[in-house]
């Protein structure tokens, strides 16, 4: 496998010619690549290779062939070329597409890659424990603070990466995955209006500091 690493795809998406402009799966009849097909075919990927790989497997391949998390590679999935500056942006600078707690929030995202089952399970019965009202309450906290967009973006690359390493307590790990990834995006927000964090701790993390 060719070596791949975030330098030489931002400098390959940098220039026009070479930008994948495909959007909605890895590779499209004729041949085009997304930002993700195109990370997996310069690593040694064939055109049939990619039409056979599932988005979910795609997403953890990424994160392999680029040393980044699996949320990371989901964001570049999302993000792909929607934006001025991107694909590369999402590799590059990813403070434009997350917000200027970026590096707290890629830390969080290796965090999770990091978890066990057990740890998930674990996240899962912390979160059902805490009761409907309180989440509710404390995911709409999170989610203003971290604002529209850069909070959509974050909440769904987590939620996302999450849904897929926890398996059998997806769904409710996956929702204080994606709250938590708000948290650290509106910290400075919640400070000042004195709300406590509600999904960090359920990662063992009590200030978004401790994610970096």
């Amino acid at each position: 496998m060719t070596t791949i690493t975030l330098d030489s795809m931002v400098q390959r998406w940098t220039d026009p010619k070479a930008r994948p402009l495909f959007k909605g799966s890895l590779i499209d009849d004729d041949g085009c690549k997304s930002a993700q097909g195109d990370v997996l075919a310069c690593a040694g990927w064939t055109d049939g290779q990619l039409r056979e790989l599932s988005q979910d497997k795609a997403d953890m391949e990424v994160a392999k062939v680029l040393g980044i998390s699996t949320a990371h590679a989901v964001l570049l999935r999302r993000v792909n070329d929607k934006k001025d500056g991107c694909p590369q942006d999402v590799l590059a600078a990813p403070e434009k597409i997350l917000g200027d707690q970026a590096g707290n929030l890629l830390a969080f995202w290796l965090h999770l890659d990091r978890m066990t089952g057990d740890d998930w399970e674990k996240v899962a019965a912390a979160r059902d424990a805490a009761g409907a009202a309180a989440r509710d309450a404390a995911g709409d906290a999170a989610w203003t603070a971290a604002g529209d967009s850069a909070g959509a973006a974050a909440w769904t690359a987590a939620w996302t990466a999450a849904r897929t390493a926890a398996r059998t307590a997806a769904r409710t790990a996956a929702g204080a995955a994606a709250g938590a990834a708000n948290e650290i995006q509106g910290a400075a927000i919640m400070r000042k209006q004195g709300q406590p964090f509600f999904f960090l701790p359920m990662f063992g993390i009590n200030d978004p500091e401790e994610a970096a």
